[in-house]
């Protein structure tokens, strides 16, 4: 990768790190002997005595009750066993026994890189079991740390998954899905949590085009001249303050077989967020604003996911990445742009600048012909204060995408919530001196945030995900680690790879 010479940064750092620690998932009969620990999910009720020489009072006096996330060390001939509850097994689904491989990945997590993890018969599908169960161990286990001396953490090397009473081509058929999921969320997280110094617009596009070339998706990169060209004033407006250029980055995924419709997404690629000359307060979230470009994150990478999944849709991107920052040459509250379609916003708030961004990539997915467009971005403050951080909102102009998404959302266990798009609340975005402005009133703001966006799709099937609240997490939740989420990339993935126009 290409870095300036005014930058103190290694010539091999990589803005993806986690595509290069390669853990081995297997199902297996019985586990390898030079495991360095073995994680059992225990139900209620469970005895043990002839796994670890405990039974239920004695577990009980132990302090494990097989609770959701509780666990307990033992020891079986010298050899550390990790108990993890996975609760009543008549409500067990997939997301709790994905948390439950989370927790028991995390209770092992000291004990070294090459783990076991022990399931009893659930009558859940065998491949759902073996998919949640590497997905939750994986995901659980990612750190980054590719910045640090020295990393505490062991990383995953070898993760045996040994299932009663399943079926092992259907468990490792499952295995194999989620080492594709699993990568498309890890590269949202590592870029994610990549520094802003470390990650420009331009490092962006460059990496996008080498995860292009590996994983089977076209990548055109546009610089700040040939957005000039373009009339994409809102990505311009919005880097008008910058000392690092601008791109538009499209990627361009098609199918091998006959294709079955034509899908785009567009993603927020706020590289930083000072807030402009609306500049943010210097607080923790200011800290957190080099997730800003989550949304364009999480778009690449699903792309990196579609071709191994065998996605029968064509899916177009448009990364819209910029970062956003105060100088003699940012653009002001009052100044007006103008979008590549030629509606003309005027700006009443700088720190609203995700949708300004957007606006170009949304009239191009337009001009494409999709047959349907799906946004993501951390675009406000609104949709966190209302779902906090578990719950993403999902608004649209068409309830069968909105619809679509949610089902989505659900297969994934990245959970969104309907928000109306109400209309009534449009005239909130009325100008003077423009077609629109860029900001509504005091209330309902991430429902005015997706009006506006509303203004660029062209009446095309549309629904529009808000992450500002679940892009980060500031301790280990299930599956989710510590730092960025990569919230989306696998929803995204599994959108795309059941859509049909």
């Amino acid at each position: 990768m290409t870095r300036s010479p005014n930058k103190l940064i290694p010539s091999d750092f990589t803005p993806v790190p986690a595509l290069g620690t390669a853990c081995d998932v297997e199902a297996v009969a019985d586990f390898d002997a030079t495991l360095d620990a073995v994680a059992l999910l225990v139900a209620p009720g469970t005895d043990l005595v002839d796994t670890v020489g405990l039974g239920e009072e004695a577990l009980a006096a132990a302090g494990f009750d097989a609770s959701p996330g509780s666990s307990l060390v033992v020891a079986r001939d010298g050899h550390p066993v990790v108990l993890v509850g996975l609760g009543d097994v008549a409500d067990l689904d997939a997301d709790k026994l994905r948390d439950a491989a989370a927790a028991a990945a995390r209770a092992t997590a000291k004990k070294g890189g090459r783990i076991g993890v022990e399931v009893p018969e659930l009558g859940l599908d065998a491949a759902t079991v073996g998919q949640v169960l590497a997905e939750g161990a994986l995901l659980a286990r990612y750190r980054y740390s590719v910045l640090k001396a020295e990393a505490k953490e062991v990383p995953l090397e070898l993760l045996e998954l040994k299932v009663a009473g399943a079926d092992a081509a259907a468990v490792t058929a499952g295995i194999a899905v989620a080492e594709i999921t699993v990568r498309a969320t890890l590269v949202a997280r590592d870029l994610a949590n990549t520094p802003p110094g470390h990650l420009t617009a331009t490092d962006i596009a460059e990496v996008a085009a080498e995860l292009g070339a590996e994983y089977g998706f076209e990548v055109e990169s546009f610089d700040k001249a040939q957005l000039i060209e373009m009339g994409c004033g809102g990505i311009l407006g919005v880097n008008a303050g910058s000392a690092e250029e601008p791109r538009l980055v499209v990627l361009t995924y098609t199918p091998a077989g006959e294709v079955t419709g034509h899908l785009g997404l567009v993603g927020k690629g706020i590289m930083y967020d000072s807030g402009g000359i609306s500049l943010k307060p210097s607080d923790p979230m200011h800290l957190l604003m080099k997730m800003d470009m989550g949304g364009a994150a999480a778009v690449l990478g699903a792309f990196t996911a579609l071709r191994d999944l065998g996605t029968t849709a064509a899916v177009s991107g448009w990364l819209t990445c910029t970062d956003n920052m105060p100088s003699g040459s940012a653009y002001k509250l009052g100044d007006v742009l103008t979008c590549r379609n030629g509606k003309t916003v005027e700006i009443k708030n700088t720190d609203a600048e995700g949708r300004i961004a957007m606006m170009d990539g949304l009239a191009l997915a337009v001009e494409a012909g999709v047959d349907a467009i799906v946004d993501i971005a951390t675009l406000t403050g609104a949709a966190l204060m209302a779902l906090g951080k578990s719950r993403a909102a999902v608004l649209g102009n068409d309830q069968g995408m909105v619809d679509r998404v949610t089902a989505a959302a659900k297969a994934t266990d990245e959970p969104v919530w309907q928000l109306p798009l109400e209309r009534k609340y449009r005239k909130q975005l009325d100008s003077d001196v423009a077609d629109i402005s860029n900001l509504g009133g005091p209330h309902a703001g991430a429902t005015t945030a997706a009006l506006f966006l509303d203004e660029f799709v062209a009446g095309t099937p549309w629904a529009h995900i808000d992450i500002a609240g679940t892009m980060a997490t500031d301790a280990d939740d299930a599956w989710r680690s510590a730092g960025a989420t990569g919230f989306g990339a696998r929803l995204l993935a599994t959108l795309a790879a059941d859509f049909r126009s």
